[in-house]
């Protein structure tokens, strides 16, 4: 049942990041990826406050957890999964560890995408 719960709520935030997007994208200038911005940063704010409210506030079936967090939220932006691992290594006083974590992903996946685009226009 979980990976049901998973796939419904994955389906359902793919769809959400394409229509916030597509309808910031139309309505924005372009020279700036406001779309995808503004998709990271609501999903960043979802992500706290759900996950707030279904560890501190809300008792409720685990289901929840595979639903929004991870099903909806993880295929609507990664970003918030990200930014949310980085804010819980703060709170538990890993500070170095957030920041090297933050810093290093950022680095590295830059690096690794340049590689992808290089290694692909070289075949």
């Amino acid at each position: 049942m979980r990976y049901v719960v998973i796939a419904l709520g994955g389906a359902l935030g793919a769809l959400a990041r394409y229509i916030v997007a597509a309808w910031i994208h139309t309505r924005v200038p372009a020279g700036f990826p406001w779309g995808t911005f503004a998709v990271n940063v609501s999903g960043c704010l979802v992500m706290g406050f759900v996950m707030t409210l279904l560890s501190e506030r809300l008792i409720v079936n685990p289901q929840w957890r595979y639903l929004i967090p991870i099903g909806f939220l993880g295929a609507y932006t990664t970003f918030s999964t990200f930014a949310f691992e980085a804010f819980q290594a703060n709170v538990e006083g890993a500070w170095l560890v957030g920041g090297a974590y933050v810093m290093a992903s950022v680095v590295a996946g830059y690096a690794a995408l340049w590689l992808g685009v290089v290694t692909a226009r070289l075949l």
